[in-house]
């Protein structure tokens, strides 16, 4: 599988409480913070959900 670097780039304030949850679940919190994660479906999924506050990359 394929590798992604997943970074926050908004904050959660004022968002649903499952796109908190997610956030959290994705290993994420804090703005700027960054993790590696395998591109599996669930993990697509997650990033899904919060496209719009998070940066998505291939690592390669």
């Amino acid at each position: 599988m394929a590798k992604i670097k997943i970074t926050q780039i908004r904050s959660t304030i004022k968002r649903p409480q499952n796109q908190k949850d997610t956030i959290i679940s994705l290993g994420l919190g804090k703005i700027n913070r960054t993790v590696e994660k395998e591109a599996n479906p669930q993990i697509l999924g997650m990033v899904r959900t919060v496209a719009h506050l998070v940066r998505v990359e291939e690592v390669k």
